[in-house]
């Protein structure tokens, strides 16, 4: 009976050292799997939610919106009443380069931390900017830029390998000659936003 005890004893202690041995691992294993975690996967989690967030501009701008579509340098989005003027209901495409911050619901953020690592990206996931702002000018569609020091409105004349022609008009106006204002030639590099009426959109 004495050594009965003295090994269960001993089959306590092991079975304890190994949990603790076992919590110690699955917790670095999850610190290096957070570790590989990019931005681009928890933005997948977010905008396959459809999650409200307000997105924090380089030029300091907060808009508030709601997540849509992911590409590959670029987030998609509804816009919410902001208040600053701009229209209530229009979709905005935003540079990864320009976001500076992403506030959302905490469970949400908690939920995205979950997301997996994909090698199997989307057909949409594999467009770029250029390839977006390239159909944008083959449709005509008016669009207001944002840059880190203006805004412009008008509509892509072309879209070239990393930056654009715009010719500039009043947002109620359609790009006829009469209406133009000047041209502008923009690097994708300083593009913060581009907004579209939703109304204008296919």
């Amino acid at each position: 009976m004495h050594w009965d005890r003295l090994f269960e004893d001993l089959e306590g202690q092991l079975a304890s050292e190994w949990e603790a041995e076992r919590a110690v691992l699955d917790a670095e294993s999850e610190r290096l799997r957070i570790a590989r975690l990019e931005l681009r996967s928890r933005l997948r989690v977010l905008c396959g939610a459809e999650a409200d967030a307000t997105i924090e501009l380089r030029n300091g701008r907060r808009l508030p919106v709601t997540l849509r579509t992911l590409g590959a340098d670029w987030v998609a989005a509804s816009s919410r009443s902001s208040g600053d003027g701009h229209p209530e209901q229009s979709s905005v495409l935003f540079p990864l380069h320009a976001i500076v911050g992403i506030a959302t619901d905490h469970g949400l953020l908690l939920a995205s931390l979950e997301a997996a690592e994909s090698t199997d990206r989307t057909l949409r996931e594999r467009m770029t900017l250029g390839f977006v702002l390239r159909d944008l000018a083959r449709r005509r569609i008016p669009v207001h830029l944002s840059t880190p020091l203006a805004d412009v409105h008008g509509t892509i004349d072309r879209a070239a390998f990393d930056h654009l022609d715009i010719a500039v008009h009043d947002p109620d106006e359609p790009r006829r000659a009469g209406a133009v204002r000047g041209f502008r030639m923009i690097p994708f590099a300083s593009l913060v936003a581009v907004q579209a009426s939703s109304d204008q959109m296919p």
